[in-house]
């Protein structure tokens, strides 16, 4: 297992670089946008970020419960149960994590003048919620891990950013950049890899590792 983290941290590190660097772009031309604006930008793309989530995460277990040939599991049987705590847990519990707690962080160690904590399962838990069920029930039908996850990395970095941009008041100097983006890249690297990866498989038995043909 410490052997597939450091690998896939590894391999999304690249990735997760790129996701930061369009975060700056991005900031660069709406680090001015009302607060209100912000925030709507926020809770649009946290809640797909969830989706996304849940949908890897829940698609990383079943895909290595069951075999698929196709899309159609025939062999090994999934734990409605288990399949529906790891994908709300993995996706709301993590990308909570990634796009809001480690955003505020930095927010703090920055000391942007409105920093604040938005954390969607409960703010917005009527939209955040049903989401994350909505993305493990999607993984029950038509499991898919590789889009989704590079979505949702993508997803995850902006949606830290705009957590951020709503803390900023004015001009940001070149060492707040420096920060945010290492902030970014931080928000989004080790969480996203823990959820869609390592997390779904610490309740995957060892003999039920099975190659999926789902994504191919």
């Amino acid at each position: 297992m410490v052997n597939v983290i450091i690998k896939e941290l590894g391999n999304h590190a690249p990735f997760t670089f790129f996701g930061a660097f369009t975060g700056i772009i991005i900031i660069l031309f709406s680090q001015k946008l009302p607060h209100n604006i912000s925030y709507n930008i926020f809770y649009t793309l946290h809640p797909i970020h969830v989706v996304l989530s849940a949908l890897v995460t829940a698609s990383m277990y079943e895909l290595h419960t069951c075999k698929h040939i196709s899309g159609q599991c025939f062999r090994g049987k999934c734990n409605l149960w288990v399949l529906l705590i790891i994908g709300y847990v993995g996706s709301v519990g993590i990308a909570t994590i990634s796009d809001s707690l480690i955003p505020y962080i930095g927010e703090v160690l920055l000391n942007l003048p409105n920093r604040e904590i938005h954390i969607g399962f409960i703010e917005k838990w009527w939209l955040v919620n049903p989401l994350a069920l909505l993305g493990t029930a999607l993984a029950c039908f038509r499991p898919r891990t590789k889009f989704p996850h590079a979505g949702h990395v993508l997803l995850s970095t902006w949606a830290s950013l705009f957590h951020i941009i709503m803390a900023i008041e004015g001009s940001l100097n070149w060492y707040l950049y420096v920060g945010i983006f290492l902030f970014l890249f931080l928000a989004v690297w080790t969480p996203c890899c823990l959820s869609d990866i390592v997390f779904p498989l610490l309740f995957v038995k060892e003999d039920n590792f099975f190659d999926s043909q789902a994504d191919k």
